[in-house]
Formats: C-alpha cells, sequence, structure tokens
C-alpha cells in the first residue's frame, strides 16, 4: 500500500524550571542570588530525507515528543537544552493543522526543515530578579510549556516527469522498461492503484519519472479515486501523456483527460506535455498515428509514437523528455516562503466571562502562559503575579466587568478570591 497521509501528534519539550538559591561562602555572610535558569525544551521540526517516497514510517509512530530542559541549579548554573526531535519526510510533504487549511510546512527540497513545534523557554532563577529594591528575592519561574499540535501531512511526489493517461495505456509497461521500478503489469484496467517513481538514465543523465494510476472522466471529483492521484501531478515538471494506441478514440481520451487536469486545478493542463502513442505494435495503433499526430500539432505539442513493448522508440522518447527538461528554468534551491494565511493572535489579549454567580473566567494566551510557568511555592511569586495583572489590564478590566471581593476567579489551573491578599490555589 502507498501511504501518501499520515496524522501525527506533536509536542515540543518544556523548559527546564528555574531555581531559588543564594551563594554559600564561608566569609560571606550576606550571599546574594545564584539561582540558575532552566534549560530551553527541545523543538519539533520535519525535514526533508531524499531516501523516503512515503510516509509508511509515521503510520505506526503517531506521538512524537521532545525533551524537556534541564533544571537550573545553584552557583547560576543554567540547566542544558533539550535535544530537539527530528522527524524525517520525503520530498513533497505538505504538513498542515489538523482540521484546518494553515500549512505551517511545504518540504520540497533537500536540506529543507521547519520547526513545527517550539520547545519552551527555561523558567528564569531567583537570579534574574534581583534588582536595587530586592536585592534577595526568593522567586522563580517554571519553565515555559513546550507548543503542541495535531498535524495532518499529505505527500504529493516530486518527479521530474509524470506519465499520465487513461487505464491500460501502458504507463506501468514503460515505467518498467526505461527503469528498475517494478510496478505490477496486466492486461487489464486499473492495475495499477498508486503512484510509483522510477529513475530512468538516457546519454549517462538521470531522470525521475513516476507512474500515476489511469485517470477516468469525472477524476476532479473523486471518480476512481481521481483526488487521491491528481495531486501527485502537481510537482511534476514535465507530462507525458500516454495514449493507448488500442483505444477506438485515443483523442477523445486525451482531451478527457486534460479537461480533468484543468478542473482539479486551473493551469495544471498548462504543464509541459509529450503526447505519445504507445502499444505501435498493433495494427489499431498505427492506423490512429496520423489522426494523433494532427492533434498534436493542432496544440502545438510535441509528439511521438512508442511501443513500450518491444521498446521501440523508447530511448527517442526519453531523449525528448530530457531535452524538454533541460528547456524549463532551474528550479530555485528554496522555495518562497508560505503566505500567511492569517495575522498572528494578539498573545496579550484576553476575554473575561462570567460563568456563574460569583465566578468569573479570564482567558488569554499570554495570561495562562504566565499561570503555568508561575511557581506558587513562593509567596514573592504570587506577588509578581498580581503586578502581571495590572500590567495586562485584567486587574481593572474585572473591576469594570463588576467582580465583587469574596469572588472566584478562573486563570488556566489556578483560582484566585477576589480581595484577599495570597488566596493562590492550584
Amino acid at each position: 500500500m502507498f501511504y501518501d497521509k499520515a496524522k501525527i501528534y506533536v509536542k515540543a519539550g518544556s523548559g527546564g524550571n528555574g531555581v531559588v538559591a543564594f551563594r554559600k561562602e564561608k566569609y560571606v555572610p550576606r550571599g546574594g542570588p545564584n539561582g540558575g535558569n532552566g534549560g530551553r525544551g527541545g523543538n519539533v521540526i520535519l525535514y526533508v530525507d531524499p531516501g523516503l517516497n512515503t510516509l509508511y514510517h509515521l503510520q505506526h509512530g503517531v506521538h512524537h515528543r521532545a525533551e524537556r530542559g534541564d533544571h537550573g541549579g545553584g552557583a547560576d548554573r543554567t540547566g542544558a537544552n533539550a535535544a530537539d526531535l527530528r522527524i524525517p519526510v520525503p520530498p513533497g510533504t505538505i504538513a498542515r493543522i489538523a482540521d484546518s487549511v494553515v500549512i505551517v510546512a511545504d518540504l520540497t527540497h533537500v536540506g529543507q526543515e521547519v520547526v513545527v513545534a517550539r520547545g519552551g523557554r527555561g523558567g528564569r532563577g531567583n537570579a534574574a530578579f534581583k534588582t536595587a529594591r530586592n536585592s534577595a528575592p526568593r522567586l522563580a519561574e517554571k519553565g515555559e510549556p513546550g507548543e503542541a499540535a495535531w498535524l495532518e501531512l499529505e505527500l504529493k511526489l516530486v518527479a521530474d516527469v509524470g506519465i499520465i493517461g487513461v487505464p491500460n495505456a501502458g504507463k506501468s509497461t514503460l515505467l518498467s522498461s526505461v527503469s528498475a521500478a517494478r510496478p505490477k503489469i496486466a492486461d487489464y484496467p486499473f492495475t495499477t492503484v498508486e503512484p510509483t517513481l522510477g529513475v530512468a538514465e538516457v546519454d549517462h543523465r538521470q531522470m525521475v519519472l513516476v507512474d500515476i494510476p489511469g485517470l477516468l472522466e469525472g477524476a476532479h471529483e473523486g471518480v476512481g479515486l481521481g483526488l487521491e492521484f491528481l495531486r501527485h501531478i502537481e510537482r511534476c515538471r514535465v507530462l507525458i501523456h500516454l495514449l493507448n494506441g488500442a483505444s477506438p478514440d485515443p483523442v477523445g481520451d486525451f482531451e478527457a483527460i486534460n479537461q480533468e487536469l484543468t478542473l482539479f486545478k486551473p493551469g495544471l493542463a498548462d504543464t509541459p506535455q509529450l503526447v505519445v502513442l504507445n502499444k505501435l505494435d498493433l495494427p489499431d495503433a498505427q492506423a490512429h498515428w496520423p489522426t494523433v499526430a494532427v492533434m498534436a500539432a493542432r496544440y502545438d505539442l510535441p509528439v511521438h509514437a512508442i511501443s513500450a513493448v518491444t521498446g521501440e522508440g523508447v530511448v527517442e522518447l526519453l531523449r525528448r523528455a530530457q531535452m524538454m527538461l533541460d528547456a524549463l528554468p532551474a528550479l530555485e534551491a528554496v522555495p518562497e516562503p508560505l503566505i500567511e494565511l492569517a495575522p498572528a493572535p494578539d498573545r496579550k489579549a484576553f476575554t473575561i466571562t462570567a460563568v456563574e454567580e460569583g465566578v468569573w473566567l479570564v482567558e488569554g494566551a499570554e495570561i495562562e502562559k504566565v499561570v503555568k510557568m508561575t511557581n506558587w511555592d513562593y509567596y514573592e511569586s504570587g506577588m509578581r503575579f498580581q503586578r502581571v495583572l495590572n500590567a495586562l489590564g485584567i486587574r481593572q478590566a474585572l473591576i469594570e466587568a463588576g467582580v465583587e471581593e469574596g469572588d472566584t476567579v478562573r486563570i488556566g489551573a489556578i483560582e484566585l478570591v477576589w480581595g484577599y491578599e495570597n488566596a493562590l490555589g492550584e
């Protein structure tokens, strides 16, 4: 089975915790704070591995978690950063946020890699909070949680030449005759039910070909698994449009397939095409050849005739395909950056909701992150959290919303009792 889709869960590592510590030296009775910061959590990275051509390796290993950073230590020791978790994918892989259209990675070239989940920064130790007014702070942060997401991966095969055509046109036979690929071959339609890659060599040069399973009228709507196959054509630079010489109407087949390409994606049929009439060893194909040649001239397309079974014209076909590739502009080493589909959200934004009588819910990316990084074991951490509430405007917004003394305010995993100092609990 050809695996060209996968769904995975990625979780970056959280940062290590900062610590509260003080210098303890024999002749330094009032040693200052020297609690170190935690290390950064590991990122999750997708990178292109040219040795892969399917997503099979991600079918069973669904969950991918990077390690967290080490905690800080005394004597200003910073915790070690965690190693990044690197996940290989084949060239042509697109990664989307699950159940959305947001693309986070489009990986087509060797050397490309994208961070799909960022590790959390390490929490600061008490040495980082020393000020002129507070020379011995007793607070430290927990590490920032790492990012997490479900990703849907989709593979669009990257090949120099795509072989397209109706079922039973001889695409698999052609691929097997010019490369080491061994697709299933039989004299009935739909023998090939998954794309097959092969490498052909002509005049000491190599080109990558992909055999696209036969397309039917209505393929752009999913007929005959058309949607599963059409997307693999998008990455091909040249198309060999193989016509079945034994068909009653090869010209009609050609026009029907091109219409499906256009309906699937406007402009896809404009990919450079080489029209090839196959099965020239049969009398029917020889009779169709003049009509096919006239049709190709009408569309201003190069045309060729072969017999994939006997090998007649196959070498000349490969040379013609290589010439068409050479005539195309060189591929960019790095693709254009992805278009941002939506503006980045304001992390400092928040909402206040009256859940029930006397209970308020505060939600917001920044304040919820601060909650997770606050170490509630230290009195000063709670006081600092109150200052953050003021700085973000949450305290004033709660007052304007009608919060009263004794009300409960929920933020993330904590509850505050409004009006009572230090009334914090997890």
